[in-house]
């Protein structure tokens, strides 16, 4: 059964009403009467033999459709119908009683096993399905029952014991996956083809014409080689119609074959009725297994092949309706295979302009060193991660994307698939933040230079004058007053620490040693006057420093970095000792700040309220540096600042 068929069964099963269970409990009762009357129109006489009983089975298939909580009710009516006709057939009440006993045990086997294992109804849609079905239902069902029926047959109990397993173990393979298929049928009937239901019907009438020919026409009896007839049927079914198809079919040849054999008629015809019986039952059964096997390998083939389609189908649509640009392009001549919509609106090419045709073609590569790149990092690497790119709309205009690819084989030939973020808005956005970014510390440091000036040129200058005046003030002063002449040495002193203090801020902000020394003599510098100031030893070292020097902007921004990384350590390290590195590499050059202190969490100290790492991360950002913290707590702190000498040319300098 399709999942479509079991869903609509379970919902029919599901309709709960007393009314309902009343119609469905008198429908059970009269239509095992009726099962019961037909399996008595397929006995061999006088023997009393049946090679096919259909009423436990039909029994098993109701209880598997209806809810559980009905199956007291439904097991009792359908037991009273076959009672009802075993006592019209003149059957003693001990041999009813043994048979309905064993009816009993073989429903329950069946239905609950068949239930707990799949869950409710069975869908045999599979191999393994079709086994663990025949576990309950075709083999230990019909083994408990057999071994309480066989009793009632009389004769040998082992032969009489065969012939019930066959009898039961036949009509459950074949009815009542075809009554479970039947009953699902129902709902998705209207949901066919008009195809499908003439060919579902002429695969039956072919089988009622072949079958009657075979087993029950006169004349034909010793001509079993029509028996292989069948087969192209049978095959028919399995493959077109699964394995209700094929137990329908089954249905069929069985009782057709059973017909023409009561009657005397057909290939299982002979003076021995037990060995005519058991002939019959082996041919059905061993025609039945391998084309159930087959129906449920087609259907197993069948929903691998749905799924595939529909996962194919849902990562087609995921493929096309995905935010972010997607290409398969051939990784031997670079030719387009399959593009998605984002791919389209980003480039404005539609996918027909594209497919067959390379990224050169239609120039949408802007700068070949990305396309010999790209390539290479490909073929060794395998793919290429977040990689930003310069490419052509057609428009003519430019964009930057952040690619990532990755080279993937199918069907043994190998394929590029890339996926592209379009980052022309985040950069220009990023590029603006930049610029104010570099206007505001630019504003910064000329306010700072302006200060810087005002404290050296005038504030200082007029505080050193006070101070001699202050000075001159005392010499000419009586040395008879003391007091007086100590009170303005207490002056003058107090007077010349403010002009050192103003003359130490005029230098923070503004270094004139930076501007005329350079770099390594104004860290040097600094590093002494504000240990000496802050009474801490500032190691300074530096080596391999390029030729020439770095540019004002790179050296100012490495200079207040140096600036402020001393400020925190004298806040927060706890310790008077620090060294500082400036050091030069091939086209780069480092400056280091550490010290043994406190230390502290460095995510912490980023998502704080503090704008000191900030500050330094966005100078660096201006001259394409980097700024890395290695601290822990209680373990020190090392701040490593990195510029590249060579500036990337969209860069923008440093402000100050």
């Amino acid at each position: 059964m399709s999942s479509l068929s079991f869903r609509s069964a379970r919902k029919f099963a599901n309709l709960d009403s007393p009314f309902y269970v009343l119609i469905l409990v008198c429908l059970v009762a009269a239509l095992s009467y009726l099962t019961d009357r037909l399996g008595y129109q397929l006995v061999v006489r006088p023997q009393m033999i049946w090679p096919l009983w259909p009423g436990c089975a039909f029994l098993v298939a109701v209880l598997l459709l209806a809810p559980r909580k009905f199956w007291p009710a439904l097991l009792v009516a359908g037991l009273a119908g076959f009672v009802t006709y075993d006592l019209q057939a003149g059957l003693t009440i001990r041999s009813i009683a043994l048979l309905n006993l064993g009816d009993t045990v073989e429903i329950l086997i069946a239905a609950l096993g068949v239930s707990y294992t799949f869950g409710g109804m069975p869908r045999l849609n599979s191999v393994k399905s079709l086994a663990r079905y025949s576990l309950f239902a075709v083999v230990l069902a019909p083994i408990a029952a057999a071994s309480v029926s066989a009793s009632v047959l009389g004769g040998d109990y082992w032969v009489a014991w065969r012939v019930s397993f066959f009898t039961e173990a036949l009509a459950l393979l074949a009815l009542t996956p075809a009554i479970l298929g039947w009953a699902g049928a129902v709902f998705t009937w209207g949901q066919k083809r008009r195809a499908f239901h003439l060919e579902a019907a002429l695969l039956v009438a072919g089988l009622l014409v072949l079958g009657y020919i075979t087993f029950i026409a006169s004349g034909v009896g010793s001509r079993p080689v029509l028996l292989y007839s069948l087969v192209p049927f049978l095959l028919w079914s399995a493959l077109r119609f699964g394995v209700t198809g094929t137990s329908t079919s089954m249905i069929v040849v069985a009782f057709l074959s059973i017909w023409g054999a009561v009657r005397g008629r057909g290939p299982f015809t002979g003076p021995e009725p037990l060995t005519n019986v058991f002939s019959l039952q082996l041919f059905l059964l061993f025609a039945a297994i391998p084309f159930m096997v087959l129906a449920a390998l087609a259907e197993e083939r069948k929903q691998s092949e749905e799924a595939r389609k529909k996962s194919e189908e849902k990562f087609l649509k995921a493929f096309r309706a995905s935010p972010v640009a997607i290409a398969l392009t051939s990784a031997k001549d670079h030719r387009y295979i399959e593009v998605n919509d984002t791919f389209e609106r980003l480039t404005g090419y539609r996918r027909e302009e594209v497919i067959g045709r390379t990224p050169f073609d239609i120039g949408l590569w802007v700068e070949p060193s990305q396309r010999e790149e790209l390539t290479k990092r490909l073929l060794s690497e395998g793919g290429v991660r977040d990689r930003e790119v310069h490419y052509r709309v057609k428009d003519g205009s430019i964009r930057i994307g952040l690619t990532s690819a990755d080279l993937i084989e199918i069907e043994g030939e190998p394929y590029v698939l890339a996926v592209t973020s379009d980052i022309t808005d985040r950069k220009q956005a990023e590029e603006a933040l930049s610029h104010a970014s570099r206007r505001l510390i630019e504003a910064q440091e000329k306010e700072r230079n302006r200060i810087g000036r005002d404290l050296h040129d005038d504030i200082g200058q007029r505080l050193a004058l006070l101070a001699v005046g202050l000075q001159q003030m005392k010499q000419a002063i009586p040395d008879s007053a003391v007091e007086v002449s100590s009170r303005l040495d207490e002056l003058w002193k107090q007077t010349s620490e403010i002009s050192a203090d103003v003359q130490a801020l005029s230098h923070d902000l503004h270094s004139s040693k930076l501007e005329y020394l350079g770099i390594v003599a104004a860290m040097r510098g600094f590093c002494r006057e504000f240990g000496e100031k802050q009474k801490m030893e500032i190691e300074f070292e530096s080596h391999d420093l390029p030729s020439p020097l770095p540019t004002p902007e790179i050296s100012l921004s490495l200079f207040r970095i140096l600036q402020e990384a001393l400020h925190n350590a004298v806040k927060h390290s706890g310790v008077r000792h620090v060294e500082v590195q400036l050091w030069g590499s091939p086209g780069e050059i480092h400056l280091t700040v550490s010290d043994s202190g406190a230390g502290f969490n460095t995510q912490a100290a980023k998502e704080g309220a503090g704008l000191g790492l900030t500050s330094m991360e966005e100078r660096l950002k201006l001259v394409n540096g980097e700024l890395s913290v290695e601290s822990q707590p209680q373990r020190g702190t090392a701040i490593h600042a990195r510029v590249p000498l060579r500036s990337k040319s969209d860069s923008m300098r440093a402000g100050g």
